[in-house]
């Protein structure tokens, strides 16, 4: 009995840290900014540097024309776009342009990191930069000058902002919280902090030669035939780039909208794929965590730490359970878990509060209960990734117009 009460401790003890860790960040960040030098503070050391777009179309390059658009009108012009078109029929794709090209590669590749490899090997000019989006994605009209301005501030790595472009259902609006909150507690408070930033698995850029060995990486490799049950490719780049001790940046002006769920179905192929991918990596952020420790490095064990903590509701369930458990076994650390549940869901609204959340997300909060159930169905389907795991369809052709109007 007194090894379990011990488990029973050590278990209130780390969801109490991860339930009170995301507060102490947040305030902890109130106290940092971020220095970022001006193209005038830059002098004759700024540059235009040459930025290689690659869009992963699946089944559907039609959805691509309103991104392709968008990275046309960029008000930074020094970029080429490869929009990959795996397993699409492009019979009636007619859009051309001198700073565009098009692939479509025979036999269909099927995988996202081999439509990024092919793009790569086909570039018409060596880039400085590689940055990689979804096909749904829309590029905010000063996407590419915000990446060029962290770029020479001598940056490898950066990550844009993704925020959502639809939030015409609950569950839109849902998933766009839950961007919001991640956007916050895992990208921009890391870095002010002086760790990294959780890459969200589009509109990053890598200088190209550091993703070129990201993508002949073991990992990568061994991915190729994994098929749906490879580490997802974000994973696998952000572990590639930690190992190495680089810095991932948060480029919080450098906006990309993407497509958000609109069906409990879509939340569960999605997330199911998400959470078999967190259980695998758990190894790797486990390793950043010892890693760090050993050698000094407040960038990987603070990023280990992010990474390691706990989906946010299986946390919120398990908390909840230890929580009432406590009130029969150890009353005292009951009621603390309470106190710290209650500090996480007040911490959640104040990072929404922070992000300016648009006004539809504040009154859809009422529709979580429903996108955390659909998590937990997700959870019971990721055993079977060759059954479960489906390809996202996207469904949203809007321009770039339509979405900044749209916020005025």
């Amino acid at each position: 009995m007194n090894i379990l009460f011990y488990i029973y401790i050590f278990v209130s003890a780390l969801l109490a840290f991860y339930l009170l860790f995301p507060f102490i960040t947040v305030f902890s960040a109130l106290f940092s900014k971020e220095s970022i030098k001006t193209k005038e503070e830059l002098g004759v050391s700024y540059q235009e540097l040459d930025i290689g777009c690659i869009i992963t179309a699946y089944k559907n390059a039609e959805i691509s024309k309103p991104l392709i658009a968008s990275l046309l009108n960029q008000s930074f012009q020094n970029f080429h776009i490869y929009l990959v078109a795996d397993d699409c029929n492009m019979v009636e794709f007619n859009l051309t342009n001198k700073k565009m090209m098009v692939l479509n590669p025979q036999p269909s590749l099927k995988l996202k990191a081999k439509s990024i490899i092919y793009a790569m090997k086909n570039y018409v000019r060596k880039h400085d930069y590689t940055i990689v989006f979804d096909a749904d994605n829309l590029a905010h009209p000063d996407f590419l000058l915000e990446i060029n301005k962290y770029a020479n501030n001598g940056y490898h790595a950066i990550q844009g902002q993704r925020t959502a472009k639809n939030l015409d259902t609950i569950y839109a609006c849902a998933d766009a919280t839950g961007e919001f909150y991640k956007n916050y507690i895992e990208r921009y408070v890391p870095y002010l902090l002086g760790s990294s930033s959780v890459i969200s698995g589009s509109g990053m850029a890598v200088e190209t030669d550091l993703y070129s060995a990201y993508l002949a990486s073991p990992a990568i490799e061994m991915g190729k035939t994994q098929g749906k049950k490879m580490l997802q490719e974000d994973k696998i780049l952000q572990n590639n780039l930690l190992f190495k001790d680089e810095k991932i940046v948060f480029a919080k002006n450098a906006i990309v909208f993407d497509e958000k769920v609109v069906s409990g179905e879509q939340v569960e192929i999605q997330r199911s794929r998400w959470l078999f991918s967190y259980f695998q990596n758990l190894p790797n952020s486990s390793g950043l965590i010892i890693k760090g420790l050993t050698r000094l490095s407040w960038n990987q064990f603070f990023f280990g730490l992010i990474t390691v903590a706990p989906p946010l509701f299986i946390l919120l369930f398990t908390s909840i359970v230890w929580a009432v458990l406590g009130l029969f076994i150890a009353p005292e650390i009951g009621i603390g878990l309470i106190a710290s549940l209650v500090i996480f869901i007040c911490t959640i609204l104040w990072t929404l509060h922070l992000s300016n959340v648009p006004k539809a997300v504040w009154l859809a909060i009422w529709g979580l209960p429903f996108f955390v159930l659909k998590q937990v169905s997700a959870l019971f389907k990721m055993g079977n990734p060759n059954k479960n795991f489906k390809h996202s369809k996207h469904t949203r052709k809007v321009s770039i117009d339509d979405v900044l109007n749209k916020d005025k």
